[in-house]
């Protein structure tokens, strides 16, 4: 039986972890927070729509997620094999549009968080 106590860590009822069966080949991530300009929310929506189209050119970006949690924040959450992987993608043409159009279009610089990937379940 599994029970998650307030933490949402889940154990045994018998307190032993359990093993992580969703761990992936992809080791490393990047979530990165964007924030818009009020007059400029739209267009980074319809930029990150149209970038997945990028992403998918990329060979080594395996999960390219471009997420909206409020009128003006936005989030790339991708995933990559490899530190090689993350940084092809860093120099790659997503970052090379987004950053060009910064100024205009953000009202703060893009916010990169590297991270590693604990688990993963996509499907």
């Amino acid at each position: 039986m599994l029970v998650c106590d307030d933490t949402g860590v889940t154990s045994s009822t018998a307190g032993r972890w359990l093993p992580s069966s969703g761990m992936s080949t992809n080791t490393v991530a990047l979530v990165v927070k964007l924030v818009a300009k009020s007059d400029t929310q739209e267009e980074v929506a319809q930029f990150l729509a149209g970038a997945v189209e990028l992403a998918n050119d990329e060979a080594g970006t395996a999960v390219w997620f471009a997420l909206r949690s409020d009128a003006t924040t936005f989030w790339i959450v991708d995933s990559f094999p490899g530190d090689a992987e993350r940084q092809a993608h860093l120099d790659g043409p997503i970052a090379a549009a987004l950053m060009e159009h910064a100024d205009r279009l953000l009202a703060q610089p893009p916010e990169l968080n590297p991270a590693d990937v604990l688990a993963s379940k996509v499907s």
